[in-house]
């Protein structure tokens, strides 16, 4: 197959793809990046058509059926991480294009996830701003050891999360569809339902894929079942969380706060309603953004184009 001649690198907001990752192996590759966000289909297609290779920065631009069809000359489509839900790989397979992802860190996250439930847990925000203001130790936190950790979702990310709260010594209570008693066990928690989970916990922490299954999981019924102390840190996916109820919620004082890096809509726009929710602790999805995870996603990218050119593609997800 005939190399590829021309990449658009799509959302690079901190202008870093090409100082992050060993481009000069592939000199003869044009390298076009994007810092900013389209969301209409026909801008999108007019700015993507020239390029036989497109590199993906997670979902920031979903790549849905309709849209795959309208890019003729692409080849080579790549995301950043192992899968991505935004990405129609049947569409793109249908259509002659390979579909590759690129390795990645997991560890970023469950950082992420700890720092805001530390924060939220120990009023970081509001004792830095009285500090800032000439005040000194205005309100008291509370302690996590002791507390109940609620894991929505024990895969991979959830465990590693489970066992940091296990070393605080948190009780850990885990909950998904299909988690069984025997998994949880082995990681030390202790799977409830659902309803037992979101009525127990002091800290609820969501680690879930998006899917039509998961879509709004954290609704009204379950904000409402929360203890009025409790926190919910959602660094999944926005979409897990209804967010309208979400917001219902902390404005009522019905929960004690939450900590978001994701959101329904991203980048997240001005006046966005969760920006003046009350008791939040607000992250723009910082969660995999670290000089070593992008580091192993742009090496991988530019692995899988030295495979696609070498008829060997890589990493290809169907």
């Amino acid at each position: 197959m005939p190399e590829l001649k021309n990449l658009a690198i799509l959302d690079d907001y901190q202008d870093v793809t090409l100082k992050l990752g060993p481009w000069d192996r592939l000199p003869g590759l044009k390298k076009t990046v994007f810092r900013d966000t389209l969301f209409d289909e026909d801008k999108i297609v007019e700015r993507l058509m020239p390029f036989d290779a497109i590199l993906a920065m997670r979902e920031r631009t979903p790549f849905p059926r309709a849209l795959i069809a309208r890019l003729p000359n692409l080849k080579l489509l790549m995301t950043t991480g192992e899968r991505n839900r935004g990405i129609d790989a049947a569409a793109a397979a249908e259509h002659g294009i390979t579909f590759s992802g690129t390795p990645s860190f997991g560890a970023p996250t469950v950082e992420i996830t700890w720092g805001l439930i530390i924060s939220l847990a120990r009023k970081f925000p509001s004792q830095t701003a009285a500090l800032l203001a000439g005040q000194w130790q205005t309100d008291l936190g509370t302690t996590l050891e002791g507390k109940t950790l609620g894991v929505v979702g024990l895969g991979k990310l959830g465990t590693k999360v489970a066992k940091i709260g296990q070393a605080l010594g948190m009780k850990v209570i885990a909950w998904s569809q299909n988690l069984t008693e025997e998994t949880a066990a082995a990681q030390g928690a202790t799977r409830v339902d659902k309803a037992t989970l979101f009525a127990e916990a002091d800290v609820v922490t969501l680690h879930l894929i998006l899917s039509d299954r998961s879509r709004g999981v954290v609704g009204e019924a379950e904000l409402a079942a929360m203890k009025p102390t409790a926190f919910l840190v959602n660094t999944s996916r926005g979409p897990l969380v209804d967010q309208p109820a979400l917001i219902a919620a902390l404005k009522a004082g019905r929960i004690a706060g939450a900590g978001i890096d994701v959101y329904d809509i991203e980048p997240l726009p001005a006046g966005h309603p969760i920006l003046s929710a009350p008791n939040t602790l607000l992250a723009p999805h910082l969660g995999y953004s670290t000089v070593e995870n992008y580091r192993a996603y742009f090496a991988g990218a530019v692995e899988a184009i030295e495979a696609y050119n070498a008829g060997k593609p890589i990493r290809v997800i169907t």
